[in-house]
């Protein structure tokens, strides 16, 4: 068995929760942690007006003084270790500044989306955490490892947000043929029996965002949570129109915003700008990926781990049956 990270290696499941674009917030990683999974976000969710104190720098503080307490007085059930996302991109302008709170404050994960960067890595490394790297294809794998990354997060078909377009056989595979270090994989990860079949076909951990946007910790909108619940993979559509990326969304969430989910236009990479905030008329087109047919009530964040964890041992112990015969 592959050692892992020890911010990887002692977690209640093999799983680390996604960072979701204004849906992840201190309440629901606080939450996550508690329950023995890995909590992450994005630190752009830490939104601050000019004038304001950094927001950032108050969610670190809030998440790294709550686990603390939570540690103290559960010393024989400690709480999982956090991540904090930064995309980087050139436009994001924030980054520099972002870098230097989450490197005071020793962030033990940081995952990096929209480009491998020494200097990021370097920053993670230097005050004793590691850096793991979102990639859709083997190609930039490799670079993200050439760059320093520790660990790869395989972005397959049917993942939320920037999803890839690989099956995780494929992506999974390919990247094991030359990494031996720690791979997680996402992409329509919902059920225990999903985690353990990701452990199965390569992966060391599962990453697994869209069922935590129908918890209660979560900060999405009522009417967001309610179409989790309703919607299956049947109601996901891969477009680029809305970030100039390809990404998983709601087909009815593009609906009500007067849209044919069926017939979208392509967007230009070169459009991305994570500096700004998203179009008006866009603001509520939602993200999600295909594993939310197993979703079918909104519920608190630990109840859902704990039927993670549940079925994650039944499913082992289903398997050993059919292993021994």
């Amino acid at each position: 068995m592959r050692k892992l990270p020890q911010q990887l290696a002692h977690l209640r499941i093999p799983a680390v929760a996604s960072p979701m674009f204004i849906v992840s917030g201190p309440d629901l990683v606080i939450a996550q942690c508690k329950a023995g999974i890995v909590g992450s976000f994005p630190a752009l969710n830490a939104r601050e007006k000019e004038g304001e104190d950094i927001q950032l720098e108050a969610w670190l503080k809030r998440i790294t003084e709550e686990l603390d307490r939570h540690n103290q007085a559960n010393p024989d059930n400690p709480a999982a270790p956090f991540a904090v996302n930064q995309i980087v991109h050139r436009s994001n302008e924030r980054l520099e500044r972002d870098l230097e709170i989450c490197h005071r404050w020793k962030v033990p994960i940081w995952i990096t989306s929209l480009g491998a960067r020494v200097e990021v890595n370097e920053a993670a490394h230097d005050c004793g955490g590691i850096a793991l790297h979102d990639v859709i294809n083997n190609r930039f794998a490799k670079k993200a490892i050439e760059k320093g990354a520790d660990g790869l997060i395989a972005v397959a078909a049917g993942a939320g947000g920037h999803a890839g377009a690989l099956s995780p056989f494929a992506l999974v595979g390919e990247i094991r043929e030359w990494f031996d270090g720690p791979i997680l994989l996402s992409g329509a990860i919902s059920t225990g029996r999903s985690i353990l079949a990701a452990q199965a076909i390569g992966a060391d951990l599962a990453y697994i965002g869209s069922p935590f946007i129908a918890t209660a910790e979560a900060n999405a909108v009522p009417d967001y949570k309610q179409m989790i619940v309703d919607s299956a993979a049947d109601d996901i559509v891969y477009s680029s129109l809305f970030t100039g990326v390809h990404g998983n969304y709601l087909k009815p969430s593009i609906s009500r915003a007067g849209m044919d989910p069926d017939n979208l236009e392509s967007s230009d990479p070169s459009k991305m700008n994570f500096g700004a905030e998203k179009p008006k008329s866009w603001k509520e087109i939602w993200g999600s990926g295909q594993g939310i047919g197993a979703i079918r009530e909104e519920m608190p964040a630990g109840a859902y781990i704990d039927r993670l964890a549940a079925e994650y041992a039944a499913a082992k112990r289903e398997m050993a049956e059919i292993v021994n015969g």
